[in-house]
């Protein structure tokens, strides 16, 4: 574990170097504790794929009693069971109006567009942490052969439902936004309600597999 101040009221908390399970595990493992055992002056934890920001109230502590408060809770963090992971299967349609970069992607990584999609769906994916916007599952690991940048110049509407990927990420945009992830298909399903509980459909831990659905299925889901 390794401290470092993110600012006067926050402090980054590292459980590994490496993207992976085993950080992940520690650090879904801290937040679960934090969650369950909260400390009164700590005001916001945001995890991510091997740390966690913590926000705390700069009036009620500084940085050496939140480390030394935060040590004490990762000593028994590891004794928290997480139990089995929940699978979440997302339907999506490849290509065409809801992939504008289907065909690029294929073009880049030297594929038949059909090899994108089969890798795509191959694999049950990770979800790390939730940012950018509420909803927003940021999904890992990416089969390296299907690894590519982000736009440049980001769109100013990426489609609710949209299915993107950048570097070895995956993600579902929950609703309309500007986004920079290439686009390879889209989703009937709403990723994210406000009226709903839990109002997204993905969560910190959850394992997420990707289902191929034709333009006819897609557009028959959206009508119920």
């Amino acid at each position: 574990m390794r401290f470092q101040a993110a600012s006067d009221q926050a402090l980054l908390v590292y459980l590994g170097e490496e993207i992976g399970a085993a950080a992940h595990e520690r650090v879904v493992q801290l937040l679960r504790l934090l969650q369950r055992e909260p400390i009164k002056w700590i005001r916001n934890i945001q995890p991510a794929y091997c740390s966690l920001l913590i926000t705390f109230d700069a009036a009620a502590a500084d940085h050496t009693q939140v480390q030394a408060r935060i040590t004490e809770y990762e000593k028994h963090a590891e004794e928290l069971p997480l139990g089995k992971a929940r699978v979440v299967e997302v339907p999506v349609c490849y290509g065409g109006e809801f992939g504008p970069d289907l065909e690029w992607v294929a073009e880049q990584r030297e594929l038949p567009a059909e090899k994108v999609v089969e890798l795509h769906i191959a694999r049950t994916y990770h979800a790390y942490f939730l940012g950018f916007v509420p909803g927003f599952a940021y999904l890992g690991d990416l089969a390296e052969e299907l690894a590519v940048p982000r736009l440049q110049t980001p769109r100013k509407e990426v489609a609710a439902g949209s299915v993107g990927i950048a570097g070895r990420q995956t993600a579902v945009y929950p609703f309309l936004t500007p986004g920079g992830w290439r686009l390879i298909g889209r989703t009937p399903l709403e990723m994210f309600r406000k009226d709903r509980e839990p109002m997204g459909l993905i969560a910190i831990g959850d394992q997420v597999k990707f289902r191929p659905i034709t333009r006819a299925e897609f557009l028959a889901a959206r009508r119920t």
